[in-house]
This record gives structure tokens, sequence and C-alpha cells, in this order.
């Protein structure tokens, strides 16, 4: 892995989902905060506070982009399905994670993400083919 900021690797995005494949990620979607709950249940704060990757952020800053991240992907899909030319406006995730509240309690942020989720869930559950 040469650039450590994608440990995974870049986004490969397919061309179209079926429906299997969008239930799936819904499923992925409906997961993602409990997982990622159980993944930092039990860490002290001097775990919570240490970088993940050289030059990264710390594992606290990365529980709380998580729920900033979403809270931007939800409203983007509302905005695409109740406007004809929605403005998709990017914001500076680096500036976000520097500000007071990704310093916080990640409980906060772990309840924020889980009502986050139900809701995405519900949304997306209801999509038609069309809009999808």
């Amino acid at each position: 892995m040469e650039d450590l900021r994608y440990p995974i690797g870049p986004l490969v995005r397919p061309e179209s989902l079926t429906p299997e494949e969008r239930r799936a990620a819904i499923a992925t979607i409906a997961a993602t905060p409990g997982n990622l709950r159980a993944a930092v249940a039990g860490l002290a704060d001097a775990q919570l506070d240490t970088p993940y990757r050289p030059d990264g952020w710390t594992v606290r800053q990365v529980v709380h982009h998580v729920p900033d991240s979403h809270l931007n992907a939800y409203v983007r899909f509302k905005l695409a399905l109740t406007e004809d030319e929605p403005a998709i406006r990017p914001y500076q995730e680096d500036r976000w994670a520097r500000l007071p509240d990704s310093r916080g309690p990640i409980a906060v942020s772990l309840a924020l993400l889980e009502s986050l989720h139900e809701r995405w869930v519900q949304l997306l559950s209801a999509m038609t083919p069309e809009e999808w």
C-alpha cells in the first residue's frame, strides 16, 4: 500500500447496483453503528487519542468523523430525492476533524450515528428503482 490515507485502497464505484446489491449496501449501513461501537469498546482515552497512521487523525477524530461524513451523505441523498438540480456542497473534512467537538467524548457521536443510520436505512429502504 502506497498511500496510508486509503488503507483498503481507492474507491471503485460500480456503474449501477442490482436490487440485491442495494439490499446488501443498506444492510451494511444498518450494521455500521454497531460495528463501530464494537471496534472502539473498551478503548482508553490514550488509545482514542492515538493516530491510526503516521501524520493521521486520532481514533477519536475518526469516530467523530464518521457521523459527520454520514450526515453529509444523508443530506445529499435527501437533496437528490427532492430537488431537480441539487447542489452537492463539499466540506473540509480535515478542518472539521480539528474542531472542538471532534475532541470530546465519543459516546455522543456513536449515539448520533445510530440515530442517523436508523433514519437513513428507512429512507434507502423505501426508495423506488427510479429513485435509485
